[in-house]
This record gives C-alpha cells, sequence and structure tokens, in this order.
C-alpha cells in the first residue's frame, strides 16, 4: 500500500487509494438549490468519478479526485456558491433539522441560525474537530445530543386554570405520556415534559400558551466507539444569544483544549463544573481565532 499524503487543506480527505481524495463541500444546514446540486454533479463529471456522495452532516463530497484538479476544483466550488468544506481540527459543517420553515414540531427557526453560526465560526483552526448541530424542538431527528455543541428549541408550556374543557386531545397527542385527564382537566406532569410544545400546536380550542420559547444548549456529545449524551450548558432566548455562546464555547476551545481528546472527555478530566463556569464567565477582548 502507497504511503497516504495528509492534505493541509479542509475538506480534502485522502482516500485508500492515496492518487485520489474526497473533496468535502460546506453546506450549511444542508440547503442548495437545484441549480447548486446540477453545478455540484458537472464538477464532479469533470473532476472526480461522477457521483456525489450525500453525508451524514448534511454536505455534499465529489470523490476520486486528483491532486492536481484540487485548485481548480475549489475555485468551481466557490463559483457555485458551494465551498470548500472542513474535516481536521475546525468547526465542520453545521447541521439543522428543517425548523418552523416546514415542520409542523419545531419550535424554532434553524436554517437561518445555522447559517449565521456558519458565518461565525466554520473552519476555525482548533486543536480539535468541533461538531454542531441544531434541532427545532426536543424530539432531535439530527442528534445535537450526540455532537459536541447541540441546540434544541424548547417550549414550556403554560396552562391557565379554568380554561380546559377536558377534551383530551393534548392527552393523545403528548408521546411524552407527561398529561393526564383529572377531575375533567388536564394535568401536566412537570417531570415528564421534555417542552416539545406539542401539546400546545395540538390544543383545538388554543387555551394552552408557551410560557418560555427558549433555546437548550448543550456541550460534549460524541457519537463513534464510544458515544457520549451532551449536557445542558445554559438556555437563552434569541438566536442572537445562541451565536454568543457558540462563539464563546469555540472560543474556549481555541485557547484551552488540547489536541487528540474529544471535548467529552476534556469535559470530565478539568471537571464539568470547572468546565460550565469557565464558559459562563464573562471574557475580556477575545483573541481571533485563526481562520
Amino acid at each position: 500500500m502507497q504511503e497516504q499524503t495528509l492534505y493541509s487543506r479542509g475538506g480534502i480527505i485522502t482516500e485508500r487509494d492515496a492518487e485520489y481524495a474526497t473533496v468535502r463541500v460546506r453546506i450549511p444546514a444542508g440547503v442548495l438549490s437545484a441549480a447548486q446540486v446540477r453545478q455540484l454533479g458537472k464538477i464532479s463529471e469533470k473532476y472526480g468519478d461522477g457521483t456525489l456522495h450525500l453525508t451524514m452532516r448534511q454536505t455534499v463530497e465529489i470523490p476520486h479526485v486528483k491532486p492536481d484538479n484540487f485548485e481548480k476544483v475549489a475555485k468551481a466550488l466557490e463559483k457555485n456558491g458551494t465551498p470548500l468544506g472542513a474535516e481536521q481540527n475546525e468547526v465542520v459543517n453545521i447541521m439543522a433539522c428543517p425548523g418552523t420553515e416546514r415542520c409542523k414540531y419545531a419550535n424554532c427557526e434553524t436554517i437561518d441560525l445555522a447559517r449565521k453560526i456558519d458565518e461565525r465560526v466554520f473552519g476555525k483552526v482548533l486543536s480539535i474537530r468541533l461538531r454542531i448541530a441544531i434541532s427545532g424542538c426536543p424530539y432531535m431527528c439530527n442528534s445535537p445530543l450526540l455532537n459536541d455543541i447541540g441546540i434544541i428549541g424548547r417550549i414550556r408550556p403554560l396552562r391557565i386554570p379554568g380554561l380546559c374543557t377536558g377534551c383530551g386531545t393534548c392527552v393523545e397527542y403528548c408521546k411524552q405520556h407527561a398529561i393526564a385527564l383529572k377531575n375533567g382537566v388536564s394535568v401536566l406532569d412537570e417531570s415528564k415534559c421534555v417542552q416539545c410544545g406539542v401539546c400546545i400546536h395540538s390544543c383545538p380550542y388554543h387555551l394552552l400558551k408557551s410560557e418560555y420559547d427558549h433555546y437548550q444548549i448543550t456541550v460534549g456529545g460524541r457519537r463513534g466507539a464510544s458515544p457520549a449524551v451532551g449536557r445542558e450548558l445554559v438556555t437563552v432566548e434569541t438566536a442572537e444569544e445562541v451565536v454568543e455562546v457558540v462563539d464563546r464555547i469555540v472560543y474556549w476551545v481555541y485557547r484551552s483544549a488540547w489536541s487528540g481528546r474529544p471535548l467529552a472527555d476534556q469535559m470530565d478530566e478539568i471537571g464539568y463544573a470547572k468546565f460550565r463556569e469557565e464558559i459562563q464567565k464573562e471574557f475580556g477582548p477575545k483573541e481571533q481565532a485563526e481562520e
């Protein structure tokens, strides 16, 4: 087997046959226009093997590209609005579910938020690879809890005494079995409630309201052979606050994390309480992480 060459450009992944590489594309939230998809196909036909690979991180790869064509591919991708992606020790493609744009269960907008986070932190060179995923509701179809940074849209339901008709619709729709009818009215068991908001959306009389719309931000999730579930860091109310918290976490990784160990392991070693304190405290003027 030939010795594999390591390429410094993020998004260029050496294949098993080291004479070729797979080129990964930057697509925040995995959203492409039909024209961009067609052009990616043309780029693959010209410089790759004529196929496109859809990754689990909502991006696209062009397989079997020769090193002589890297610069040509990068320029073609940039022109297409789908620039070269990231795959090394850096912030990689930002994932997001459809959010309130299309999903009837979503509690927050996700796609524009993914783009804002992408603009702020994508491709930042770090000591470790950092994965970020956004889910519009606690059902988490894209597994934000298995990412280094997870963002989840939640709604805390508000029940106003005396208004419930006892129709039982919310009881039927609650997947967590957190609601029961007692004495002709719905009663919420808050210990079972995941703040998904389904009861609010399903009430036919619109009697349930939102007491607290917010984003839950988690850290330390991980896939792979030793998966770890992310832990709640903080809840915030606006998309702007989400971007700031994500930026703060990335900055901590840039300043304090060491190479070769996932964020989840480093959190355990320094102690989660200390990690959380360091993230939550106000930083002074920040050094700019390398682009």
